[in-house]
């Protein structure tokens, strides 16, 4: 048995994308703030942008897998998986994105915040996202007999 891939294109993005999500939002997001001279203000700075990069790529990433799997579609309904990340993708750019970068511009301004749980929803989504796009990518490999 050899295993086939029926859209390169996509299995690249897919696993190229959980890459990202890994070393960005599981990495860098905490380890930062561990840097000598990072203070909040200065962490939470480079989250936003790094956060908005991340959300930009990740676009790119699921429209270059819409895009590889036009062929794909036609033949048979998109991928519940994958309409799950895209899911979660909006959400986060809709909500909670631009939320925890309210939250984090008034801690850079030097404002009292009030505890909420956004960063533990973000947490949920990104494991959710990670999980789906695992499945999804796995789901491009076709096994067939020699």
């Amino acid at each position: 048995m050899k295993s086939k891939v029926a859209q390169p294109v996509a299995l690249i993005c897919t696993f190229t994308w959980i890459g990202f999500i890994c070393a960005i939002s599981f990495m860098e997001a905490w380890l930062k703030f561990r840097a000598p001279g990072v203070t909040l203000p200065i962490g939470l700075a480079i989250g936003r942008l790094v956060f908005a990069a991340l959300n930009k790529v990740e676009w790119v990433f699921a429209l270059a897998i819409l895009i590889s799997s036009v062929k794909t579609i036609r033949k048979t309904s998109i991928n519940p998986f994958y309409i799950v990340v895209v899911l979660v993708l909006i959400l986060q750019t809709t909500w909670l994105l631009p939320a925890l970068d309210a939250r984090a511009q008034l801690y850079i301004d030097g404002k009292n915040v009030p505890h909420a749980n956004l960063h533990i929803y973000y947490v949920i989504a990104e494991g959710v996202k990670i999980i789906s796009l695992f499945i999804f990518g796995s789901q491009l490999f076709k096994l067939e007999k020699a």
